[in-house]
């Protein structure tokens, strides 16, 4: 078996004169151009996590409202439906008939919506 999945620290990456050359304690310059792009980064970080609130709102609405709802409307829909056709199937002679469609849609929204 090949140990080829991991990466090999080499020495040239960490020799002391690398790091001697770092400097020890940030110049003015720097520190000016540090802060300038500190407040960038922390205007972009309030926006992102504005964005990630309005995404999370989002998100909860649709589980908490939206798909309950759909899923309440249809499911009475599909439910009026199996029974108009189990009513057809073991009553030869009735035929249930919907006067308004208007009507009955507008039923199995109020009462999807009745108990939220």
């Amino acid at each position: 078996m090949s140990d080829s999945s991991y990466i090999e620290a080499t020495a040239e990456s960490s020799t002391p004169s690398e790091i001697d050359s770092l400097p020890s304690s940030p110049t003015t310059s720097t520190l000016q151009n540090s802060s300038s792009s500190s407040e960038a980064e922390e205007g972009e970080s309030d926006a992102e996590r504005e964005w990630k609130e309005s995404l999370q709102q989002l998100e909860l609405l649709l589980t908490m409202v939206v798909v309950p709802y759909v899923g309440k409307y249809f499911g009475r829909k599909c439910a009026y439906w199996g029974w108009a056709r189990f009513m057809e199937w073991k009553y030869p002679d009735v035929e249930i008939v919907i006067t308004s469609q208007k009507a009955f849609k507008g039923a199995g929204a109020v009462e999807a919506a009745a108990s939220l």
